[in-house]
């Protein structure tokens, strides 16, 4: 089905979408990636398994599942604006909950609530974003993977942050990093709240068209895999750096290469996103990932853990934007925001097993390398998946 662009285009594009790129700043970049920098003071502290730790980063992906279901109805009743509004609301409001207090049961409930905002906000700003990219045709990937690199913002942030802050205040300040990261998404909230995004309507209060699963589920279980396998060395990997004897300058550089990388994506991948054929542009992309999460596997040598955090970044963030672009390319804009919310599902389920499966593997085996181990293997049975894909027929 051609997609055509709206006859009114946006007089700011790469304003709009880097406003729009603080929802997943907010809700991905800090929201669920900022634990995995407190989650070894925290496991410390509170006394908690690998398990139980895998548990917090599975109840949000469970959030997010939930907030995927939802989403493309909120979006159809609210509109698109207020829909990544109210959903990044709920993920500072997750934040001050988990600087309140040390009980696992409220932990849990603010890290779901956190996966619930961060699915509708994500749903919501990247059909929006991709409504301004189409008004731009010959700079739509490109707008895209600006919107993307919003997570990575929100990585940046929190690795200059919070391993100093840990180091600072010492064992047991870990509610201090997360009320640091409250106050810094508050304020990258505003923006939002303030800005007019013009007729976000226009998708919300389209004709509805059907998404039929059968002619991606290839595609789908791609995708599900990736969400299953990145999941794995997101959550771990800062335990792993610091394990091999890295302390908060390490920790933060590491992080911070991975949030860095994906200021490049635009640049790395525009080619490969232009690619009008089905998966694979994903299928490249995620094998690239698979590579970077593999990397550390081979020792714990300084120039294998900063090359797979390289590695890693720069295809982890081009991954959702080609999802993304195989939408635009393949779907009309009354569908994007069901076709976006599909793949987030897809994706949200994988995400949700990952890091309660992987946690049980460290503690039966008692190594981070098997969790790892197990994380590489399925992104690369993902971008195996994703390169069955083909282009939709047109309409």
């Amino acid at each position: 089905m051609p997609v055509s662009a709206p006859q009114q285009p946006y007089a700011h594009p790469a304003r709009l979408i880097l406003i729009l790129s603080l929802t997943p700043t907010v809700g991905l970049g800090i929201g669920r990636f900022a634990y995995s920098l407190v989650l070894p003071d925290m496991r410390d502290t509170l006394g908690w398994s690998y398990s139980a730790a895998g548990f917090m980063n599975t109840i949000n992906a469970a959030g997010y599942l939930a907030g995927a279901l939802i989403a493309a109805g909120i979006v159809k009743r609210f509109g698109l604006a207020a829909a990544l509004r109210w959903g990044t609301l709920a993920c500072v409001l997750s934040l001050a909950l988990c600087a309140l207090t040390g009980n696992f049961m409220v932990l849990s409930f603010a890290r779901l609530l956190a996966g619930v905002g961060a699915a509708i906000g994500f749903v919501a700003s990247g059909a929006l974003a991709a409504t301004i990219a189409q008004s731009w045709p010959a700079r739509a990937n490109f707008l895209l993977s600006l919107f993307y690199a919003g997570p990575g913002s929100g990585i940046v942030l929190s690795g200059l942050i919070a391993p100093f802050v840990l180091k600072a205040f010492g064992p047991g300040s870990w509610w201090i990093v997360w009320w640091a990261m409250t106050l810094l998404s508050a304020a990258m909230t505003l923006p939002l709240l303030l800005t007019s995004f013009g007729a976000d309507g226009d998708i919300a209060d389209a004709t509805p068209v059907k998404f039929a699963v059968r002619p991606v589920l290839i595609y789908l279980a791609g995708y599900f895999l990736f969400g299953a396998g990145y999941i794995a060395y997101m959550t771990f990997m800062i335990a792993y750096v610091r394990d091999a004897g890295g302390g908060a300058a390490a920790q933060s550089a590491f992080w911070c290469l991975i949030g860095a990388s994906a200021f490049v994506t635009p640049w790395v991948w525009r080619r490969v996103l232009a690619h009008d054929n089905g998966g694979s542009s994903t299928a490249i992309i995620i094998a690239a990932n698979a590579v970077g999460a593999a990397l550390p596997l081979s020792g714990h040598s300084a120039v294998l853990i900063v090359a797979s955090a390289l590695v890693f970044g720069v295809a982890f963030f081009a991954v959702v934007a080609s999802t993304t672009v195989f939408v635009r390319f393949n779907y009309p804009p009354a569908a994007w925001p069901t076709a976006i919310a599909a793949l987030t599902i897809a994706f949200g389920i994988g995400q949700t097993l990952g890091p309660v499966v992987t946690g049980a593997i460290t503690d039966a085996l008692g190594s981070l390398s098997y969790a790892l181990d197990a994380g590489a293997a399925m992104l690369a049975t993902g971008a195996a998946a994703s390169a069955f894909q083909k282009k939709l027929a047109q309409t």
